[in-house]
């Protein structure tokens, strides 16, 4: 495998190896040297990804122990960005650092480690990761790509063989935990924040230089010429943002801290902290115990939340459009275009051809049914796919319930059902056509919190062989591979920490 770097032959940063914590206006970047992890043992071991970058299982092991070639500049980049809807000023990789990028067959990726160690931008900490959360970001990020939702992908999970001291809930009350590190992909991890970064520190020529460097390698739908592709470009940033976002819908993922650094200027899914599918249906549902005043970040506000976000992307864009109808038009463009696509979305989900305007009062009525009914959201549709005319509504989807329906709430659902069927007797799909459809747009398997949790006290006590299981299970969430473990959440993970709800410390 050979590593090249791309991003810092073209941009300026700070190669002097300094390690401490610092402002760097101007530096997109600053070399660094990770940690070195001799006891590491690898965990988790992405072949498939491994052959796509050419690497062995004991070259990628060698990776996670902090071993690299020699000609390899590691480095970690600035960036800015709002925090639950506040400036934070100048953030960057405090727990990322870059190996550089290298050549496949399917394009270039960047490589990056998670957890090995501070960088300039680790803001008075440490720069190390903890296996709790390391576990859970290797296998949601596989999962994630598994769903076909665009996302990174991790190559490799190891523990490090030393203790992280970490607060999991932020109450005063640190203990140990075992290290971890990962080695993670992507086409790029260039974020929202970058930009902002940039436009803070008034550095118009480079946020310029920057927007030319993703528009020529990352956006070929784009013409790279003419006073309008800046515009253009935000609005292809918009199309793939929505894409993502109804994508976390279609298979019910809250990300859980959807701030400005944390959104992927390609519509990636990245930075799994305190993440969740959902369980039981619910619009205002957030794992984040640290989001819980507002529920800025909840289910169903993720959709405002991207806009939000595309509007600060807007802003720190500006000097290179200095247009506020055009960029004000792309942002109501998105809004439209969001419902558009997650209709198409709906549709997909409950079987049904191209869909009509009468379908937006079945597609109302079905979320209200499921706010007022919360069933587990993933078995409803599973329930779904093989209901038919006649069959007892409450024994078909029983095993969704978290609690037994009310009368009303029985006979909202029936209502739905006998919508549903009215529609489906004039869709344009077959039955079969109709059921395979639904088939691949719903999820058999999905990993649930309450799965992480267990993998990860096993794993803690020496045992992987859960871990691995859902390892199987994930690469083919669209197959009831392990039907044990397409079950709803148990009640004993209600509450529990580091189950049920969540810290960004997680």
């Amino acid at each position: 495998m050979k590593i090249t770097h791309p991003f810092t032959d073209r941009f300026p940063g700070d190669n002097t190896l300094n390690p401490h914590q610092r402002q760097t206006p101007g530096l997109l970047y600053s070399l660094v040297a990770p940690l070195e992890f001799p006891d590491a043992k690898l965990l988790g071991f992405n072949q498939e990804l491994a052959t796509q970058l050419h690497l062995s299982r004991t070259e990628t092991e060698a990776l996670t122990q902090g071993i690299y070639p020699k000609e390899v500049q590691p480095y970690a980049t600035a960036y800015a960005g709002h925090q639950f809807g506040n400036w934070a000023g100048q953030l960057g990789d405090g727990r990322a650092i870059f190996l550089g990028e290298t050549e496949t067959e399917d394009g270039p990726l960047e490589l990056q480690w998670k957890g090995i160690g501070a960088t300039p931008y680790s803001r008075h900490a440490d720069g190390r990761a903890v296996l709790r959360s390391s576990v859970r970001e290797y296998l949601m990020s596989e999962a994630i790509y598994r769903l076909g939702i665009p996302g990174t992908r991790a190559l490799a999970l190891a523990a490090t063989g030393d203790k992280v001291v970490r607060d999991i809930m932020y109450d005063g009350n640190p203990k140990e935990e075992p290290g971890a590190v990962i080695v993670r992909t992507a086409e790029s991890f260039i974020r929202f924040g970058h930009f902002e970064f940039l436009t803070a520190t008034n550095d118009v020529a480079l946020l310029q230089d920057l927007a030319d460097w993703c528009i020529t390698r990352y956006f070929f739908e784009v013409e790279n010429n003419g006073v309008e592709k800046y515009l253009n470009w935000f609005r292809a940033v918009a199309e793939r943002t929505a894409e993502m976002i109804v994508g976390w819908y279609r298979v019910g993922f809250v990300h859980g801290v959807m701030n400005t650094d944390n959104m992927s200027i390609l519509g990636l899914t990245i930075d799994y902290g305190p993440f969740s599918m959902l369980d039981a249906y619910d619009l205002n549902f957030t794992p984040n115990t640290t989001d819980l005043p507002g529920r800025r970040y909840s289910f169903g506000r993720q959709a405002n939340i991207a806009h939000w976000n595309l509007y600060q992307l807007a802003n720190a864009i500006f000097p290179l459009i200095k247009d506020q109808e055009a960029l004000q038009q792309v942002l109501d463009e998105y809004g439209i275009n969001f419902w558009k696509k997650y209709d198409r979305m709906m549709a997909d989900k409950l079987g049904l051809d191209e869909p009509r305007e009468a379908d937006t009062q079945l597609f109302t009525d079905w979320q209200k049914m499921m706010d007022n009914l919360r069933p587990d959201y993933t078995l409803f549709f599973t329930a779904l796919e093989s209901f038919e005319p006649g069959v007892d509504v409450l024994t078909h989807f029983g095993n969704s319930f978290y609690a037994a329906p009310t009368k009303e709430q029985r006979q909202e659902l029936e209502n739905f059902l006998q919508n549903y069927l009215k529609r489906k007797q004039s869709n344009a799909f077959s039955a079969s056509e109709s059921r395979s459809l639904m088939q691949r747009s719903n999820p058999k398997f999905i990993l649930r919190n309450y799965q992480l949790y267990e993998a990860i006290r096993q794993l803690e006590n020496g045992d992987d062989a859960y871990f691995q299981k859902l390892w199987e299970a994930l690469q083919t969430p669209y197959e009831e591979r392990y039907p044990e473990l397409c079950q709803k959440k148990p009640d004993w993970a209600d509450g529990m920490a580091g189950c049920g709800m969540l810290s960004c410390s997680s």
